[in-house]
């Protein structure tokens, strides 16, 4: 076997997850070599062309602020920038972008390329060398070896890849590129359990045969929001989407062609994503319905492409045409690439640590879909995490783990590895209990210390912060301890719609009545100093709230405290009097790191949490030698 050269870091895969990866392991000084099958493929949007959306925006956010990359590609490729929710709470806001496709790939290939400690290099590895119980490198197809201290695998849906269209199959990762087989088999050899999910996609459209005098316009955000922190201004021209609905024409068809479905027809074994289904899936579980929404999205700004959210499908080629043309505005339309499905191999994740290093084989990470999840957002955010841990470890340095409380990406780890998961997981700001303290406008302040402290935020990036930071604080103070008189204020209080003050009131008083925005407290008491919106914001959602907000912070204290009474490695489950089987395997399947982890695994009891804590005190007291 060839040895070629030796790396800190080996990263096995190059889409969202291992751009991610790749780029926090070497930006942390860790000689770092990313594999990909195909390097014009790097970062590639393999299905829709947007980034963010309802809580996935959180995570791109926290991506930013702990040094990551998505946000920053998806500014300088966003055609279309909308705040979604704002008509509801600052907990469920969301930022969503269309993405121009190729220039996002680009983009992402070309911040790969010219980063330091950092080789890309384009093959196919069929295996992972174990030794010791510890991953020492990689094989390609072609019999050579690198070595490493640590590999990650962010494969995708490259796994045993089978692509469907109706009664057809392919070998293949998504369209028109091979599978991983090798991999997959490797996997299970070195003692990893597998499963297999399927997703798909829907077909894509000319648009020169869509008639868009027949859909609804929508238009992103004037001015744009970026994504990144560092962000200053988008510089792409936006364009719209448009929206228009299937009908029962549309559910005809496709119910006469279930049997042609490949997933109808029991052709696909892997189990597809609740939270979005094909259009098969929805004509025949919401039979009620006249009609669902189909999205029409820009591929990008030099294409005439449109991806067609809203219809993924799995049926053959003259069905996805009948039916697309039963819809109003695509009575002529002309699919440019069918819809397919496509089912992969995945790794049950809760064999691995929170660190996302598995349990069984040091120095072995995976990041992304091969841990079941669905999306860019959710893999890049595994691929941080995975580069970030993995360098972490080479350095000989503890782990970087995100309480439930302090990010959604902590969320996302922790359902992951303590809850697991036979479906593709998808981000909900519903699973977060703390999503208050998680907002999307907060992310900076609550994760850019630990960006700095791992060595991912450039110093230009952490002074802002710490600025910005301060600002918050000196006018939050400011605006507590500065009181105006009634006769200043009632009057505009009356055209507000909000009762008038008897007495000299503070502005933070003021502030906290719904009515009264920081727009109104500027004109009244302008600060001595430029805040710019974002501190402005950040004050008026922090006073409104407060209440709320403290009570979540002591509910998280308290969590905290259970999350840090590790349990330790040695105790054997077996001995616990009474509990239940179903517990038993979920603990030895789990192996759960502390009390807090233990008491979210489901089917828990507090009886069998409070065995659990006995058991653990009597370790205490044995190794204590009380």
């Amino acid at each position: 076997m060839n040895n070629a050269k030796n790396y800190d870091i080996i990263v096995i895969g190059a889409g969202h997850a291992g751009c991610e990866a790749a780029l926090a392991s070497a930006r942390m000084g860790m000689s770092t070599c990313v594999f990909t099958m195909n390097l014009d493929t790097i970062g590639q949007m393999s299905c829709n062309p947007a980034i963010g959306g309802l809580a996935k925006g959180h995570l791109v956010r926290e991506i930013d602020a702990l040094g990551g990359e998505m946000a920053k590609v998806t500014d300088r490729a966003g055609i279309q920038f909308r705040m979604l929710n704002k008509s509801k709470g600052p907990a469920v806001w969301s930022l969503r972008a269309q993405a121009d496709r190729v220039l996002y790939r680009l983009k992402m290939r070309q911040t790969l390329e010219v980063q330091q400690n950092l080789d890309i290099k384009q093959a196919t590895i069929e295996d992972i060398i174990v030794e010791d119980g510890r991953a020492r490198g990689v094989v390609t197809s072609l019999g050579v070896y690198y070595g490493a201290r640590c590999v990650i695998v962010t494969t995708g849906t490259f796994l045993k890849g089978l692509m469907h269209v109706g009664h057809e199959s392919f070998a293949a990762g998504r369209a028109g590129e091979f599978p991983s087989v090798g991999l997959s088999v490797c996997l299970a050899k070195i003692g990893l359990q597998l499963g297999r999910l399927k997703t798909g996609t829907p077909p894509r459209l000319d648009a020169k045969t869509i008639d868009f005098s027949k859909t609804e316009a929508q238009y992103g955000d004037d001015p744009p929001i970026p994504f990144s922190h560092s962000t200053v201004k988008i510089e792409n021209p936006q364009l719209p989407c448009f929206i228009t609905y299937t009908n029962p024409e549309t559910h005809g068809i496709i119910r006469d062609n279930l049997g042609r479905s490949a997933m109808y027809s029991g052709k696909i074994t892997g189990v597809g994503p609740r939270y979005c289904p094909s259009i098969e899936d929805k004509v025949v579980r919401f039979a009620e319905r006249e009609r669902h929404q189909v999205f029409l999205e820009p591929e990008g700004l030099e294409t005439n492409e449109y991806y067609a959210n809203g219809i993924s499908t799995s049926l053959p080629f003259d069905v996805q045409t009948a039916l697309v043309r039963t819809i109003p505005g695509l009575e002529n339309a002309e699919i440019m690439r069918p819809a397919y499905a496509i089912e992969y191999d995945f790794v049950f994740p809760t064999q691995l640590r929170h660190s996302l290093e598995t349990k069984s084989i040091a120095g072995l990470f995976l990041g992304g879909q091969i841990n079941g999840t669905s999306g860019y957002e959710e893999a890049a955010a595994q691929g941080l995490m995975a580069g970030i841990n993995a360098a972490l470890k080479a350095q000989g340095r503890e782990p970087l783990i995100l309480g439930r409380h302090e990010a959604y990406t902590g969320v996302l780890i922790d359902d992951l590895v303590t809850k697991g998961t036979k479906e593709p997981y998808r981000m909900f700001t519903s699973r977060a209990e703390y999503r208050l303290l998680l907002r999307h406008d907060n992310a900076d302040m609550r994760l850019m210390e630990k960006g700095s402290a791992i060595g991912l935020l450039d110093t230009e990036v952490h002074d802002r912060f710490i600025d910005k930071r301060q600002k918050i604080e000196n006018e939050t103070l400011r605006i507590r301890n500065s009181r105006v008189k009634p006769g200043l204020i009632n009057e505009t209080l009356k055209n507000l719609g909000t009762s008038p003050v008897g007495e000299d009131i503070s502005l933070e008083q003021l502030l906290k009545r719904p009515e009264v925005s920081y727009d109104v407290i500027r004109q009244w008491a302008p600060s001595a100093i430029e805040l710019g919106e974002d501190v402005e914001k950040q004050v008026e959602i922090q006073v409104k709230y407060e209440g709320y907000i403290a009570r979540q912070i002591e509910t998280a204290e308290k969590l905290k405290k259970l999350e840090e009474k590790m349990i330790p490695d040695i105790i054997d489950y077996r001995k616990l009097p009474g509990i239940s089987k179903e517990i038993l395997c979920k603990l030895e399947e789990v192996r759960p790191a502390s009390l807090g982890q233990a008491g979210r695994i489901q089917g828990m009891t507090p009886a069998a949490l409070s065995l659990i804590v006995i058991e653990v005190e009597k370790i205490r007291r044995s190794k204590a030698g009380i």
